[in-house]
């Protein structure tokens, strides 16, 4: 292991968010000095600090190995977590230390959750962090490093391999820079075009960048205690519904529509799926709403079911009403597309649409096979054929997957956490959705938790937005030869 390899890349990820810091003390100045000044000011100073020391004190190397890849990116996500609790801890208020971390960790994998009882009583530039740690965990701390990196092409493709899914990687098709270029092109642009739509529709300035870094990073975090709801606005609704959509496609699709002016977006069969799903998803929930009586007028509950039906497919988690309160038929719904989720390269977390495709084609396959053994039948997504050592993986990781989801629900009740809380929180904090059902719904929040439930849920948020391996191959790194 070269350490000095991992500290001067972990240092480059720490001062991009030291410059989000800066920035929010800015807002700070513009909010007349609010309350929260001086600890982001701290805040900053220390974690400038902190990541410039091992550039200037530790030698440059160009090389880097395997193991020094997985140690760089788990340690740049969970440092980049522990210094972004710094503001909150030294502000106070309802961060306690667990929960200042529970708010870090829910910010930076895009989760959403939250531990807060009254948003709107923070500081502005407490919120602009807040929801700068969105933005900053949308586009990767990995990614933003990979940037700025004056390091050779070998270096940056082994990085980004561990940073994108194997899904994500099979799809883009392209060399490592222009990858990270489309990544951020699309990020940016989303932000930038999602801050306008909600200019447009009727937002403020200072809401409207919030809500810009948490849609396009499909997040979640709200400067409102009723989130979306609270501006009671069908046109900021319907901003949010597309930009929620959008960022749940793939971004290498995306940006080769408008770059290239490929079709390819709307002949994926994975896009196909995902919208598909969001439509029968939509209509299904809408009709179990209309029958059951609970929100009046028939276009009121279809738009609340489209609303919803987006907001957790996607992962955003941003919402209008208390999904708490539907009928039995629309909650589990709402908590498979929790677990389904969005498309792979994107910032949706989950199991993704992909290997839903897969795992259902190869259970089909398998099925096939057991008519005829002897024939050999490949799995195929649209016209391509899927190799069998990524059929193996999907359908490993789907177990694996389910396993960490059990896990964390059995440790919440284990705590005195009532079953369907301690279950729906495990599905949305693995998911990296957000908000779940009961007393973590959607108008609710996660102060009630215990303290180790708490760290329980932060641990699943990292889990699933790391895609599980990276953090469990960390165990195991120090015993590789």
């Amino acid at each position: 292991m070269n350490i000095s390899v991992v500290t001067r890349n972990i240092g480059i990820a720490l001062l991009f968010n030291a410059m989000f810091m800066f920035i929010s003390v800015i807002v700070s100045v513009v909010y007349n000095f609010d309350s929260a000044f001086s600890p982001l000011l701290l805040s900053g100073v220390i974690t400038f600090t902190t990541g410039l020391f091992p550039l200037i004190f530790v030698r440059k190397h160009e090389e880097i190995h395997i193991k020094e890849g997985f140690t760089i990116i788990v340690l740049s996500w969970i440092l980049s977590c522990l210094f972004g609790m710094l503001p909150y801890v030294l502000w106070g208020g309802e961060f306690t230390l667990i929960n200042a971390w529970f708010e870090s960790v829910s910010g930076y994998t895009t989760t959403g959750g939250t531990i807060l009882q009254d948003i709107e009583a923070l500081p502005k530039s407490l919120i602009f962090w807040r929801s700068s740690t969105h933005f900053i965990g949308g586009i990767g701390v990995v990614v933003f490093m990979l940037l700025i990196l004056p390091m050779v092409s070998t270096f940056k493709m082994r990085l980004s391999k561990l940073e994108m899914s194997s899904l994500s990687k099979e799809n883009y098709k392209l060399r490592t820079k222009e990858a990270i270029r489309v990544i951020s092109t699309v990020f940016v642009g989303l932000t930038a075009l999602s801050f306008g739509a909600y200019m447009l529709a009727g937002m403020g300035p200072f809401d409207a960048i919030n809500h810009a870094f948490s849609v396009a990073a499909t997040g979640g975090f709200s400067t409102r205690n009723a989130s979306i709801g609270a501006f009671d606005s069908f046109w900021i609704e319907f901003v949010s519904v597309i930009f929620m959509i959008v960022g749940g496609m793939h971004f290498g699709l995306i940006y080769a529509t408008f770059a290239k002016r490929s079709t390819k977006l709307f002949t994926s069969p994975v896009t196909k799926v995902y919208l598909g799903t969001i439509a029968v998803a939509s209509v299904v929930v809408a009709v179990d709403l209309f029958t059951s009586r609970v929100d009046g007028g028939f276009w009121a509950t279809l738009w609340n079911s489209i609303f919803n039906t987006v907001s957790y497919i996607s992962t955003t988690g941003f919402a209008t009403v208390d999904c708490s309160v539907w009928p039995p038929l629309s909650v589990l719904i709402l908590m498979f597309l929790s677990v389904q989720c969005a498309c792979s390269g994107s910032t949706s977390g989950g199991l993704k649409t992909d290997r839903i495709i897969i795992f259902w084609k190869s259970f089909r396959v398998q099925l096939q096979k057991q008519m005829h053994p002897s024939a050999v039948i490949p799995v195929r997504v649209g016209s391509s054929i899927v190799e069998s050592q990524l059929v193996s993986a999907v359908q490993l990781y789907v177990v694996v997957y389910f396993l960490f989801l059990f896990v964390g629900a059995a440790a919440l009740c284990a705590m005195g956490v009532d079953y369907m809380d301690a279950f729906s929180a495990s599905v949305s904090n693995l998911g990296n959705v957000g908000p779940g059902f009961g007393s973590v719904g959607s108008l609710e929040n996660f102060s009630q938790i215990p303290i180790l439930g708490k760290f329980v849920l932060s641990a699943q948020m990292l889990f699933g937005r790391l895609e599980i391996y990276s953090l469990l191959i960390m165990f195991s790194i120090w015993k590789w030869r």
